[in-house]
């Protein structure tokens, strides 16, 4: 008689994806024709999240179709949408990135690695335009202006404040950031500054935007986005319950 052995069972099989090494947020407002392009970057293996901002050029349907989660934040603002990304996100470090074709996402894979390793709590990109017209002077003398404020309310001696950026996920939402509009990237930085975060910034290739700049496109754009940013800027500051790690 021939002996019987138990073989092991099949593994088993799950539909459920295990989550992303990082998450991508991608602010969007009407960038049908940038997506192809910035969602075609993002690293292998990394979530896009595409917060769409209220568009109308089916932005939200061509993000879909092309693998990006798609979260609908109808509060219009660019800290709005930012922050409605960062809530979505699951991964352990989020990178944020504008969804104009004017930054490359794969450009963020240095910095996540920066930061998973613990040399630093937040990575910025320091834009260098490529080409003539990648960045306005009203909105590049706007952004140098800002950053000196920044350097006397905090010390730190950085030269942007781009939207190109990546940290910890609950860190990010430990700092409790405020700003539903153009003042959220700089509030960040104030407050990852005010509680110690170790904060760095790299050099990272500024290209034209595909289509029209809903923010610093223009000189009231700019100045808009200055006035949301000076407020952050003159609020009290106080440490934040929390560091980075």
């Amino acid at each position: 008689m021939s002996a019987v052995t138990d073989s092991p069972p099949p593994p088993e099989t799950s539909s459920v994806r295990p989550p992303a090494p990082v998450d991508v947020v991608l602010p969007c407002l009407d960038e049908a024709a940038a997506l192809p392009w910035v969602l075609e970057r993002v690293p292998p293996g990394w979530r896009a999240i595409v917060v769409d901002n209220g568009s109308r050029d089916g932005s939200a349907g061509i993000a879909r179709a092309l693998g990006a989660s798609v979260v609908h934040e109808e509060r219009r603002g660019f800290g709005a949408a930012c922050h409605a990304g960062l809530l979505a996100a699951t991964a352990e470090i989020v990178g944020f990135c504008d969804c104009d074709a004017s930054l490359d996402p794969g450009l963020l894979a240095p910095f996540a690695a920066e930061v998973r390793a613990g040399a630093a709590d937040l990575v910025l990109g320091r834009r260098r335009p490529q080409a003539r017209g990648a960045w306005p002077v009203h909105a590049r003398a706007g952004n140098l202006a800002l950053a000196r404020l920044l350097r006397r309310r905090t010390g730190l001696r950085l030269h942007d404040l781009g939207p190109l950026r990546a940290a910890r996920r609950t860190a990010l939402l430990g700092l409790g950031v405020t700003d539903r509009r153009s003042g959220y990237p700089l509030e960040t930085v104030v407050r990852a500054a005010d509680a110690g975060w170790r904060i760095v910034e790299h050099d990272v290739a500024y290209l034209p935007r595909t289509g029209v700049s809903k923010v610093t496109g223009t000189w009231r754009g700019t100045a808009q986005a200055v006035r949301d940013m000076s407020r952050v800027l003159a609020a009290p500051g106080g440490p934040v319950a929390g560091g980075a790690r």
